[in-house]
């Protein structure tokens, strides 16, 4: 569970301007410019699982939720507003849905500027169409 740990770090720090505090005596959380955008969670109020719990777009807890119930749930306390767990105690973690979960809770809670640095550095691709200029 440490080498778990250690990796989620890694991938919160690898964000732009990320942080990661102790959120009590075993838990961490994610922030960006003083926002939380997710959670590390070590046997939160004694639910038995390490997991990644963090802000999802709309639709998506429940899509995720509904498609694999025995790798993501509904946390307690901040479920209600769309937060959704990905367990990190199973026998293998996909590392790729790990990330593209960190990534999308800092794009919901980052500053525009941050997420344009992380859009530059191709780990996610623009929304918006490119621009043309007239000739």
């Amino acid at each position: 569970m440490t080498r778990r740990r250690e990796s989620l770090i890694s991938l919160c720090r690898s964000l732009p301007a990320a942080e990661v505090e102790a959120a009590g005596a075993q838990h961490l959380a994610f922030k960006v410019r003083k926002r939380i955008f997710g959670y590390y969670l070590y046997d939160h109020h004694g639910d038995g699982r390490i997991a990644l719990c963090c802000k999802a777009p709309p639709g998506e807890q429940a899509r995720l939720v509904e498609a694999n119930p025995a790798r993501y749930f509904v946390p307690s306390y901040v479920g209600s507003k769309g937060w959704v767990g990905l367990r990190l105690d199973l026998a293998k973690i996909d590392w790729q849905a790990v990330r593209d979960l960190l990534v999308a809770a800092f794009f919901m809670t980052a500053p525009k500027a941050l997420r344009s640095r992380l859009e530059g550095d191709g780990s996610r691709p623009s929304r918006r169409p490119a621009r043309r200029r007239p000739p």
